[in-house]
């Protein structure tokens, strides 16, 4: 049988970024069945850009910017339910792959059984820095996983960004979509939570790199350690602060659960405080943000201005 593959990318104001992505994505050694682009309302000249540069994409527009947790769901919808792909490989406007890595990312499972894969995930790399960004275990909280691990070809996670992601259409028919009330931010590690929890595997193909930018992201210094620094603005705080604390306290509760998030919001408040440059305004949208996570109050509340 041959298994067919299509793209998701979400793309809000990328008009500069894309291209690269996209002459990435039809570059591939192993060509790509559809490529999509799901435009998050873009207000800038994304949309023209497309229509003349790339014709050969599909190109979904929607009529207000969903977040990124919207806008993947309508691309999963359209590539996994209507159109039936077998795999989604799923796409930030940042994000740029190897031209072999989704040879890399199906050659990693080869001879292994299909059914009990739920995802294939690259290792995320910030290319300036050299830092990479693995996928991380989950008990009750983030896990790191060990050098061991990391130089494997292959190995198993529990939470992974879904840029550069592979999801099986099977999974998304089982499992359902990515929460559009997250609108950004730990969405995707929520829905790999729920691909865990129903038994399918998040399989992270060492061999297979992507480069992926969070936030405006810098190197920094702390203690003689050096760290990137994410640099996220104040809107994003906010829902970083509440999905976490929303799957805390709702979706995962238990004690472990509740004092590992209000220990990694705490470092992280310390972190804006070292190292933010909007410090007050982040500082107060982390904490609405937590309040209403804790009282389930989902839904979009900010877009990016």
């Amino acid at each position: 049988m041959t298994i067919s593959v299509a793209s998701v990318t979400v793309a809000y104001n990328a008009s500069r970024l894309l291209p690269r992505q996209l002459d990435s994505l039809l570059r591939q050694t192993r060509p790509l069945q559809e490529i999509v682009v799901v435009d998050n309302a873009s207000t800038d000249d994304t949309l023209a850009m497309l229509t003349e540069r790339y014709p050969q994409v599909t190109v979904l527009r929607m009529s207000e910017n969903l977040g990124a947790a919207g806008a993947w769901s309508e691309g999963l919808a359209y590539t996994a339910l209507k159109k039936r792909y077998h795999w989604v490989w799923t796409f930030d406007d940042d994000s740029v792959p190897n031209e072999d890595a989704l040879q890399k990312l199906l050659g990693g499972i080869a001879g292994a059984n299909h059914d009990e894969m739920g995802m294939l995930v690259p290792l995320p790399m910030h290319w300036e820095t050299g830092t990479c960004y693995p996928p991380l275990l989950w008990r009750d909280g983030y896990v790191k996983p060990s050098a061991d691990l990391l130089s494997g070809p292959i190995w198993f996670a529990d939470l992974a960004i879904l840029s550069g992601c592979m999801v099986r259409a099977e999974v998304v028919e089982k499992v359902g979509l990515p929460r559009s009330d997250f609108f950004m931010d730990f969405f995707d590690f929520e829905y790999c939570l729920r691909i865990r929890a129903r038994g399918y595997k998040i399989a992270v193909i060492n061999a297979a790199k992507s480069a992926h930018e969070i936030g405006n992201a810098r190197m920094v210094r702390l203690l003689g350690f050096k760290m990137v620094w994410p640099g996220h603005a104040a809107w994003r705080e906010y829902y970083i602060a509440r999905n976490l604390a929303y799957t805390a306290w709702w979706l995962y509760p238990n004690r472990n659960t509740k004092q590992f998030v209000m220990r990694h919001l705490a470092r992280h408040a310390g972190g804006v405080l070292l190292f933010g440059s909007h410090k007050l305004a982040c500082l107060r949208r982390m904490a609405q943000g937590f309040s209403d996570g804790r009282k389930a109050s989902l839904g979009i509340r900010f877009r990016p201005s």
